[in-house]
């Protein structure tokens, strides 16, 4: 965001995870662009700060859908199952997924190969997909 009165901040997202361990990273230090301020201690994690620029654009179109994921799956140029996999998984990345769902709810084999056909799934999607079947 820039101002007149401002230096122009860089949007950059913080990573989740330690580039290290892969342990979760905690927030310890918040700081003003403005007036140089900081303050340090533990803050609690902004779930939604972890999601990429993906995930968040199929939140959006959700939430802007009211929750139609017909509206997702057209947005996404993906079937009905696919859509409803993928939000399922960014559910999973939020700890907002259900316990578990029944396997026959999603694709099938065909599918998600005739949606790599398309160029609709990406081929690491697919074996993730096909890795769940």
């Amino acid at each position: 965001m820039t101002d007149a009165r401002r230096t122009p901040v860089h949007e950059h997202r913080a990573p989740i995870d330690c580039p290290v361990c892969g342990d979760r990273l905690s927030v310890t230090r918040l700081g003003c662009g403005s007036c140089g301020s900081e303050l340090a201690g533990t803050f609690t994690p902004c779930g939604f700060c972890g999601l990429d620029e993906r995930e968040t654009e199929m939140l959006r179109v959700f939430l802007a859908s009211r929750g139609n994921l017909r509206d997702l799956e057209k947005h996404l140029g993906v079937s009905y199952p696919t859509a409803r996999l993928r939000f399922n998984a960014l559910l999973e990345k939020l700890g907002l997924a259900e316990p578990t769902e029944p396997a026959a709810a999603g694709p099938t084999r065909d599918q998600v190969l005739a949606e790599v056909a398309s160029g609709a799934l990406s081929p690491d999607e697919a074996a993730t997909l096909l890795a769940n079947l």
